[in-house]
């Protein structure tokens, strides 16, 4: 008879990040003790993918975060309890999944900006709005807990390897003046998946839609 952790129910649950995890003050923390987590969608089918590229928002004073215009219906889910997903449409094409931390009534998210393919991830990750659609994200997750069965996010398995954390100022933001300086912006040095990777890296990327583009 196997150990009770060994499970597969069991190990999800334990593997599953608390909301603690969300709920701390620091914001610039949470994005980058994100990248090398796995975020998993369930809708009968399971899809898995390794965080290596985020960004943090803060506002209301961060004047690159949807929040810095109030309290609005768009953006009541970054003001309540940390652990849900945000979920936005742009450009009139693409969605993009932000993580809500801090405590609630403070509007600061995590914008997950790429994902390494782990389990059942077939086309391009490389971009916000890819790993939406790579994932099957949309606006009808908004709002979601991360704690239920639809979409969380998990830690690896202890095998996996360690990322190569660096930093930068956030991308597309240079409207917000002085805040589109700060360094918010996080990613995982080593992945060929990261957006801005360099053409050398790009060669090593493994899922078919990069096959087919080369």
């Amino acid at each position: 008879m196997r150990a009770p952790a060994e499970l597969p129910g069991v190990v999800a649950v334990i593997r599953k990040l608390p909301r603690s995890f969300y709920s701390r003050d620091d914001t610039l923390a949470i994005a980058r003790d994100l990248i090398g987590m796995h975020l998993v969608r369930d809708d009968g089918v399971r899809s898995v993918g390794r965080i290596v590229e985020t960004e943090a928002y803060m506002g209301p004073e961060d004047l690159a975060a949807h929040s810095a215009r109030g309290r609005t219906p768009r953006t009541e889910v970054m003001f309540g309890p940390p652990g849900h997903a945000y979920v936005y449409f742009i450009y009139g094409f693409w969605n993009c999944v932000n993580i809500v931390t801090a405590r609630e009534g403070v509007p600061h998210a995590v914008l997950l900006r790429a994902l390494e393919p782990v389990e059942g991830i077939g086309d391009k990750t490389w971009g916000p709005g890819l790993l939406c659609r790579a994932m099957r994200i949309d606006r009808t997750l908004n709002g979601e807990d991360l704690r239920g069965p639809r979409l969380w996010l998990e830690r690896p398995p202890r095998s996996a390897p360690k990322p190569l954390i660096s930093r930068s100022p956030r991308i597309g933001v240079d409207y917000a003046g002085r805040w589109a300086r700060r360094p918010w912006r996080f990613f995982d040095r080593g992945s060929p998946y990261v957006s801005t990777a360099s053409s050398r890296l790009r060669r090593h990327r493994r899922d078919p839609a990069v096959r087919d583009e080369q």
